[in-house]
Formats: structure tokens, C-alpha cells, sequence
């Protein structure tokens, strides 16, 4: 017992003592210090990962303790952020962190450290700071490539409205680099020799393809991109519907696009928070949910939409059956189709269970649209009446969920035009009337039923004419449509008119009038009105009696123009005329009508107007008349004023004398053109002559214009009248008919002259132009011509000359010749030889005069030849071919060239046997040389002078004679 006793007491000893031991340290608090720290880099993001663990803490004891920490840059000094991060924290945790750093890492040495403390009111003791661990020294240039020049960082993506540093780092230290954006210089600060930062505040969206920066040194370059991206906006309208209870489509809008590349676009992904499901979007608008077999009717749906930058998301909450959208119709046929009514049928896609849809039918037509609902399972059916004929109607139908109504379903339908009916409306007729020699000529006017009262094609009216003075006695007309009118003539009997119009199914109710034998169209006074922009206001009387209407009709004073009419009622005294055909400065004629209980028409007013007068553009055509030495009238009677754009109220007469004092009457005015002139006014519109008195022998210029209240024509062109003198017109009337006589004196003289030259001294004919010549046949030249002297060759020569004081000695013939008087006209004749046997004389010719130059020209003439030797020393002596080549000699001689009185005309001509031999030698002429009865060629004429050389005593002649007679003698 005394040892267990003992042993009690030292164990409660010891234990007193270690309480004792532990109460001792517990009194003193252990430090919490974070250790074990690590530090990494993540490039592409720019963040650093720290991780650590707390040691001194007990197993399974959890604190809520605090972090701070501490990053500096370049030097443990420059301290760059600091950060306490709270976290619960167990034994043997390791603790995560991470910093996301504006400067690339790589541009600077970066360092951390760390320290805690406890964050736990129920140790308050534990609540202060622990030492620092030590720094830990972050270099992320080790990473970088062996380039010599490098920009920070590489293809990053930022928001659009941000703030973006960015660096270059040089592995050389180099103080002469340049950066730009987009070709736009930037500066900043320099970090280390190797490298410095910029800041770009603000960068805004340029391209999707990013936005370049680069920096430039002596040698090297080197860029990135920067990527900027719109701000990621949160889906709007997000909505989820069924067609079938199959599937869900929805459907949002997402806002605007952040225009970045595939890479770097926006994802959309559909979350069921029931189920759990999760389903990654392939389109940006729209995404299709496969729904449940299980039948689940209650979605909550969540739209995410993100990007590496950002992340939005919304939710909707709804039950399946209440968003039901049924598929559109089909199958929609129209039968029965009348003119007035038709059935539509159409057929819908079954939607799960539901038996009941909603439908609604629209009907479209006449610019109208009719809807009803109609409530049908899987086929619908409606009847569609009140329809219109020969109109096209178009049809549509479209269903929606009868007992959760969400949306219609699409429109479907059918286009369908109903059947022709008889028109259901009389056509609009009126007449117009004029009596001309004891008959009406009656123009029927109508116009065109309407598209809603014709019900069809008008294919022709009726005119149907029965006389009331002989009622047997009907007339029919059918009138081809489109015409609008006819025109009837009728005789002074009373005839009621009746006209129908006529399609392929019926005709129309009938318009009825009446003409009397009395047209109506008594005199009434015309009177005027005043358009405005509304139309002619109209207003008359009413008559005594009963009528059954009225009718206003008009026309423009144009003949081309149709009437137009409108009918009124029995009570109506007033009516305002209104038209998109009224036009200004045209002239509207309107005639009021009653209508009796007889349907006859009697006129009650005439009334004429402008919807807007206009001035005058055109100044009348004046013509001068009557113009004396002190007066002249001025007429314009074919102007005429009706036709004009306004009322004619007067004319203006201006006149420009050569005196500044104008005529009794006129006054001076000044014209537009700041011209002085004198003016006459006429108040009546029917005056259109005026007479200016009192001139005086000048130049006078006037100008007629008429006015109206809207103003007067164009001061266009004067025209210009001179005034003759008195006496001046006195011999005018005298000097012309003298003129006249002298005129017609000298032709007659004229003419009587050239009758005595054809009957006493007519023309020489031109042998040229002879009839003869186209019975000659040529020897050697084939054209038509006169001969030439080589062609030549006379038989005989006879002279007929009388040489006044001189005498003529011929050897061959041994005689002479007393003189002779040329008072006569000499002529040569070419006669046989003594010795010739042959048949009489050729054909001789006369008084030819022209020569061989002449005929060359196309012209004739008279060649003089001088005579040069002495008539007694003429001979032939000679040849033929000697005689020829004298007369060549002296063919042509100018007549400038004989002296006067020593020349004289002689003519040689030349006939040739047409059977003789012609090809022979012309320079030997034969003695008796044989040849036929007649001769009948002609070859030259020529001009010979008498003087011919003589020829000389030893040549031969085989010319026998040369023979001078007297004028008496000659041989025709």
C-alpha cells in the first residue's frame, strides 16, 4: 500500500508539474508563418501563381486567416500592388493565389513575398502579423526567344474602351527605338535600359483582323497585334416555345457583336437547372432543346453567353403546354364558288393531346380585309358569303392554342375570283340637244358602271327610241362596248329614251329621258362665275312646279372636250363643281337643267368662269387699213375673246410718235422696259377697229393688247406704219400706170420685132444641126464632124463675085470679066468640069460661114478673107492637091487683118460621089472619073480667099475650068 501510495504521489506530482509546463507555453502564442512559397508565370495570361502552406497548426484545426502580399517591380522598393487575401485554412493546406499583372512580366524583374495573421475573434491573440517570408524573384525575360528586339505581349485580347500597356525588350541596350500604332508614334517610360513600357488609354475597335503595333531600331523590328473587341452585351428577348411538344426552340437576340474572329467570338450555352442538362449552342441566334420523354412540363432555362473577356447570362421560367406554336395550315382549297359566295376547307398538324386550336379566317378584297375566328380539332371548314361578283378575293387562315394562347401560327391560303352577276345599277345618261332644220340632233352620253354595279364585262348597251306620238313606233340600237355615247337624229316628235347596259348574264335596269318636241333650250342669259381651289360654286332658283331633279353639266370651251354632267336631287338649289380636270386660264361653260315629273329636261341658268384667270400671253393680229396722209385704222376682228385665259375686259392702244405730245385721247405711260409711249384705252370688249386721225406724214409704231383683271398681254414687238405724203400718193396713183404702159409698150415691140426677123431676115441654118448629115457616110473619120481642108478635093470652082474697078483674068479659061459691084451676096458653087460626062450637079449649099476653128468650138461665124492678089493673075495652073494647099494656106485670116475695103466672103464646098472609088490617092484626080447619078456626101466647107498665089507654069492641072458668073447664074 506505502509503494502504491508513493508511486499515487509522484505521478499526481509529475502531472502537477507538467500542467504546470503546459499552461507556461500555451501562455506564449506560436507564430503562423507562411512558408513554402512558390511563385510561377503564366505568359499567355500575364499572371502570376503563387501557392504556399501554413505550418504550426493542429490536426484538423481550421482558421480564418488573412494574407498579405506584396509584388514589386524592377526593385524590392517599388512596390506595385498589394493585397490581403482571406481564406479559411487547415492543417496541411496548400493555399493558391494569382495576379494578373497590367505590364507584361516579361518587360520586368518582378519579387513577392508574403505574411498572415489570424482573422478569429475567438483568438485574439492570434491576430497580428507574421514575419515576411522572403523575396521571391520572378524573371520571365529567360523565356523569351533569342530575338534581338521584342513587343509585349503577343496577340492579346482586350474590351473595347480599356487601358493596355505594352513594352519592347531589347537584348541589347539601344537608346534610338521608335514604336507606333497604326503608323501614329507613341512614347513612354523607360523601364531598364533593355526595355520600356507605353500605355494606351482608351483603344478603340479598328479591324477584326486587330490592330498592329511595332517598334523600329537601327536594325531590327519587331510587332504584335492587338485584338479589341466590342463589350459582350447580355442576350435580349430570350424566349422558348414548342410546335409539337417535342422540342423547344429558342430564340434571343444578342445584342451587338463583338466583331472578333472565330478564335475570339462570343459562345452561347443553354443550361436546364431541373435536369442538370447543358447544351453548347451552335448558332448565335437560335438553339434548338430536345425535350424530355419523361414528360416534364416545367424548364428553367439559362442562356450563358461568353468570351474569353466576359460572361453574361438570363433565365426564363415557364411550363411546356403554355408555349405551344402551332405549324401553319394546309391543304386550304375554295369550292363553291358563286358570285357572291364560296367555302373554304383547310386541314392543321396535331399538337401532342390538344384537340382544340384556334383559327382565323381573313378575308382580303376591294382593299377591305374581313376576319373571323373559328374554332376547329384537325379540320376546319367556312363559309364566306356577302362576297362581290367578278372580284378577286384572297384568303388566309392561321391557327394558335385554344386554351393557352401564345402565338398564331403562320398565314396560309388561297387566291379565288367569284362569277359575273347582272349589273345591278342603270347607267349615269344624259343629252345634249340642238334643233337644225326641222329635226333634233340628239347626243346620248353615258358613263361606265362601276366595277361594283357593272358585276362583269359590259360586252354592249341598248338604246331603245320609242316615239310617244306613235307608240308602235320602237326603235332598238345596240352600241359595242367601251363606247360611251351615240347620237341619234329625231324628228320634232316627243321620243322617250331608254338605255341599258349588258354583260353575259343579264342587263341592267334601264336610264329613262325624255325629248320633247320643244328642246328646252330657251334663251337665257349667260352669266358669269369665279372658280377658287375648291371647284365653281353653283346656286339657282328653284322652279314653281314639281320636279324630280336636277342636272349640271359643263364643258371647256375646247371642241374636243366632253360633257360632263352630275345629277341632283329634288331639293338641292346649290352644288359646288369640282374636278381634277379644271385647269387655270381655261374657260368652263355650265348649263343648270330641271327635270320634270315627265323627265324632261328645260334649261334654268347658263353660267361661264376660270377656275384661275390668267393674264393674256397672246396680243391680238392688228391689220392696217385705210392709210392715208393723215389717218390709218388699226383691225383685230378675228381676234377672238372667248378662247382667252381670263375675261377680256378692253384693249390698250399704244402708239409711238415721233412728238413727245400725245394725240387727243391718249395719255402717257411708261412701259416695263422703261419706254415712253402714248396710251388709248377701249372699255368695250367687242370694239376691235379704231381709227388714228389727225397724223402727220411720219413713222408712227403702235402695239393692241387687250387687259383683264388679272393684267393685259406681253409688250411684245411694235409694229411700224409710215404716213405718206399727200402729193407723194397723188403721183404714185400717176406713176405707176405710166410705168405699167411703158412696160407692156416694150413688149410688144419687142415681139413685133423678132416677127419681122422671122419673116424677113431669118437665122442661117446651122449645117452642123442638118438632117443631111445622118445621110452622109465618111471616108476616113466615123464621128460626125465638118470636114477638113485635106478632105477637100473640088471638081469645079465657080465664083460669083462682081469686083467693083477691077478684072479677073483666068488662064484656064482665056478670058476675062468686067468688074463688078458686090451689092449682093456672093456665092461659091463647086460645078463639074468641061470635060465631066457624069449626071447634073450635087447638092450645092449656100452662105456657109463656117470654118474649120468654128466647128472645133461648137460655134459658126464669118471668116473674112483679104484678097491679096490681083483678080487677073488668078489661074489654076495647078493640081488638084495644089489648089487645096492654097486654100489651106489662106483658110482662116483674122478680119482684123484685111484692110478695108479689100476684103470679101467667098465660100467653097465640096460634094463627092458616093459610088465613085474612094479609097484612091486623093492627090490625083482622074478625067473622067466614074460615079453614079447623084452625090450625096458632103465633106468640108471653107472659107477662100480670091487672092490665091498663082501657081506656077510648069505644075499640070487637071482642073479644066474655072468659071466666074454673075448672081443670075448660079445652079441651085
Amino acid at each position: 500500500m506505502a509503494v502504491f501510495a508513493v508511486f499515487q504521489a509522484s505521478f499526481l506530482l509529475a502531472l502537477l508539474s507538467f500542467r504546470t509546463y503546459q499552461s507556461e507555453v500555451l501562455s506564449e502564442p506560436l507564430p503562423l508563418t507562411p512558408e513554402s512559397l512558390e511563385v510561377s508565370i503564366n505568359s499567355a495570361q500575364q499572371c502570376l501563381y503563387l501557392q504556399w502552406h501554413v505550418h504550426n497548426l493542429t490536426y484538423h484545426q481550421e482558421l480564418k486567416m488573412v494574407f498579405q502580399i506584396e509584388i514589386s517591380r524592377i526593385e524590392t522598393s517599388n512596390v506595385v500592388w498589394v493585397e490581403n487575401y482571406s481564406t479559411p485554412v487547415m492543417w496541411n493546406q496548400v493555399l493558391h493565389w494569382s495576379w494578373e499583372s497590367e505590364l507584361p512580366l516579361e518587360c520586368a524583374t518582378h519579387f513577392v513575398r508574403i505574411r498572415s495573421r489570424v482573422d478569429d475573434a475567438s483568438i485574439p491573440e492570434l491576430s497580428f502579423w507574421s514575419n515576411w517570408t522572403s523575396w521571391e524573384e520572378v524573371d520571365a525575360q529567360n523565356s523569351l526567344e533569342e530575338d534581338p528586339l521584342v513587343v509585349l505581349p503577343k496577340d492579346k485580347l482586350v474590351e473595347e474602351g480599356s487601358n493596355v500597356t505594352i513594352c519592347y525588350v531589347s537584348r541589347s541596350p539601344e537608346s534610338n527605338i521608335s514604336c507606333a500604332v497604326e503608323g501614329i508614334p507613341i512614347h513612354g517610360e523607360r523601364l531598364s535600359p533593355n526595355a520600356s513600357a507605353f500605355i494606351l488609354n482608351n483603344v478603340r475597335f479598328i479591324r477584326e483582323t486587330g490592330t498592329n503595333i511595332y517598334c523600329l531600331s537601327a536594325s531590327n523590328v519587331s510587332g504584335t497585334i492587338l485584338f479589341v473587341s466590342k463589350v459582350l452585351e447580355e442576350p435580349k428577348d430570350f424566349s422558348c416555345e414548342t410546335r409539337d411538344l417535342k422540342s423547344l426552340n429558342c430564340t434571343w437576340d444578342p445584342g451587338r457583336d463583338t466583331t472578333l474572329q472565330h478564335q475570339f467570338s462570343q459562345r452561347y450555352t443553354l443550361f436546364e437547372s431541373f435536369s442538370g442538362k447543358t447544351k453548347l449552342c451552335e448558332h448565335k441566334k437560335w438553339c434548338h432543346w430536345q425535350v424530355a420523354p419523361d414528360s416534364q412540363e416545367t424548364y428553367n432555362l439559362t442562356l450563358i453567353a461568353e468570351n474569353q473577356l466576359r460572361r453574361r447570362n438570363v433565365s426564363i421560367f415557364f411550363n411546356l403546354t403554355h408555349r405551344v406554336h402551332p405549324m401553319k395550315p394546309f391543304n386550304v382549297f375554295l369550292k363553291s364558288i358563286s358570285a357572291t359566295n364560296a367555302t373554304m376547307t383547310w386541314k392543321v398538324h396535331p399538337v401532342g393531346n390538344y384537340s382544340t386550336l384556334l383559327c382565323q379566317v381573313a378575308l382580303h378584297g376591294e382593299g377591305k380585309v374581313i376576319q373571323h375566328n373559328v374554332s376547329i380539332k384537325v379540320k376546319g371548314q367556312y363559309f364566306l358569303s356577302e362576297l362581290e361578283p367578278v372580284t378577286e378575293y384572297v384568303t388566309r387562315v392561321r391557327c394558335a392554342a385554344a386554351n393557352h394562347f401564345w402565338k398564331w401560327s403562320e398565314w396560309t391560303g388561297q387566291t379565288f375570283t367569284t362569277l359575273e352577276a347582272a349589273p345591278s345599277e342603270a347607267p349615269d345618261v344624259w343629252r345634249n340637244v340642238k334643233a337644225e332644220l326641222g329635226s333634233h340632233i340628239v347626243t346620248l352620253f353615258w358613263r361606265p358602271l362601276s366595277k361594283s354595279h357593272a358585276h362583269g364585262k359590259i360586252l354592249f348597251y341598248n338604246v331603245v327610241i320609242e316615239n310617244l306620238d306613235n307608240p308602235s313606233s320602237v326603235k332598238l340600237l345596240s352600241i359595242p362596248a367601251p363606247a360611251n355615247g351615240t347620237e341619234l337624229t329625231l324628228d320634232q316628235c316627243s321620243y322617250q329614251i331608254h338605255v341599258t347596259a349588258n354583260n353575259s348574264v343579264g342587263t341592267s335596269p334601264a336610264s329613262v329621258i325624255v325629248i320633247s318636241r320643244d328642246p328646252g333650250n330657251k334663251n337665257v342669259e349667260e352669266g358669269r362665275i369665279q372658280g377658287t381651289e375648291d371647284g365653281f360654286s353653283l346656286s339657282w332658283k328653284p322652279p314653281s312646279g314639281d320636279v324630280r331633279g336636277y342636272v349640271v353639266d359643263w364643258y371647256p370651251q375646247h371642241p374636243h372636250c366632253q360633257l360632263q354632267w352630275k345629277h341632283l336631287g329634288p331639293n338641292t338649289t346649290s352644288t359646288v363643281i369640282r374636278s381634277n380636270a379644271f385647269r387655270p386660264g381655261i374657260r368652263y361653260n355650265f348649263r343648270i337643267y330641271e327635270i320634270s315629273t315627265e323627265r324632261i329636261a328645260y334649261l334654268l341658268e347658263k353660267k361661264t368662269g376660270y377656275s384661275q384667270e390668267l393674264a393674256p400671253s397672246e396680243n391680238p393680229q392688228v391689220a392696217v387699213n385705210n392709210l392715208t396722209s393723215h389717218s390709218f385704222t388699226l383691225n383685230w376682228k378675228d381676234y377672238s375673246t372667248d378662247s382667252q385665259p381670263s375675261f377680256i375686259q378692253g384693249y390698250h392702244v399704244y402708239l409711238k410718235p415721233n412728238m413727245e405730245q400725245c394725240h387727243p385721247g391718249f395719255e402717257k405711260v411708261v412701259l416695263s422696259d422703261d419706254s415712253v409711249c402714248c396710251q388709248y384705252k377701249i372699255d368695250n370688249p367687242e370694239q376691235k377697229t379704231f381709227v388714228l386721225e389727225n397724223l402727220q406724214p411720219e413713222s408712227y409704231e403702235f402695239l393692241v393688247t387687250p387687259y383683264t383683271s388679272v393684267g393685259e398681254g406681253p409688250h411684245d414687238t411694235f409694229t411700224k406704219v409710215t404716213i405718206p405724203d399727200e402729193y407723194t400718193h397723188v403721183l404714185v396713183r400717176v406713176v405707176l400706170p405710166m410705168i405699167f404702159c411703158l412696160v407692156l409698150l416694150l413688149v410688144l415691140c419687142y415681139l413685133m420685132t423678132q416677127w419681122m426677123k422671122e419673116k424677113c431676115y431669118p437665122d442661117i441654118p446651122d449645117p452642123y444641126k442638118s438632117s443631111v448629115l445622118s445621110l452622109i457616110k465618111y471616108k476616113e473619120n466615123h464621128h460626125p464632124t465638118i470636114m477638113n481642108v485635106h478632105d477637100c478635093v473640088p471638081d469645079a470652082i465657080e465664083v460669083v463675085n462682081k469686083l467693083e474697078g477691077r478684072k479677073i483674068q483666068f488662064l484656064g479659061a482665056r478670058k476675062s470679066l468686067t468688074e463688078m459691084e458686090f451689092t449682093k451676096p456672093a456665092y461659091l458653087y463647086l460645078l463639074p468640069t468641061e470635060k465631066y460626062s457624069g449626071p447634073g450637079p450635087c447638092i450645092c449649099f449656100e452662105n456657109f460661114t463656117y470654118n474649120h476653128a468654128a466647128s472645133d468650138s461648137g460655134s459658126c461665124g464669118h471668116v473674112p478673107v483679104p484678097l491679096k492678089t490681083p483678080p487677073s493673075q488668078l489661074a489654076l495652073l495647078t493640081s488638084p492637091e495644089n489648089l487645096l494647099k492654097s486654100l489651106e494656106q489662106n483658110y482662116v485670116t483674122s478680119s482684123g487683118e484685111s484692110p478695108a475695103g479689100e476684103t470679101s466672103l467667098n465660100y467653097v464646098s465640096q460634094l463627092a460621089s458616093t459610088s465613085g472609088d474612094t479609097s484612091g490617092d486623093k492627090d490625083s484626080l482622074p478625067t473622067n472619073p466614074p460615079g453614079p447619078a447623084l452625090c450625096s456626101e458632103y465633106r468640108t466647107q471653107m472659107a477662100v480667099s480670091l487672092g490665091l498665089a498663082s501657081p506656077s507654069p510648069s505644075e499640070n492641072s487637071s482642073l479644066s475650068s474655072i468659071t466666074l458668073l454673075d448672081q443670075g447664074k448660079h445652079r441651085h
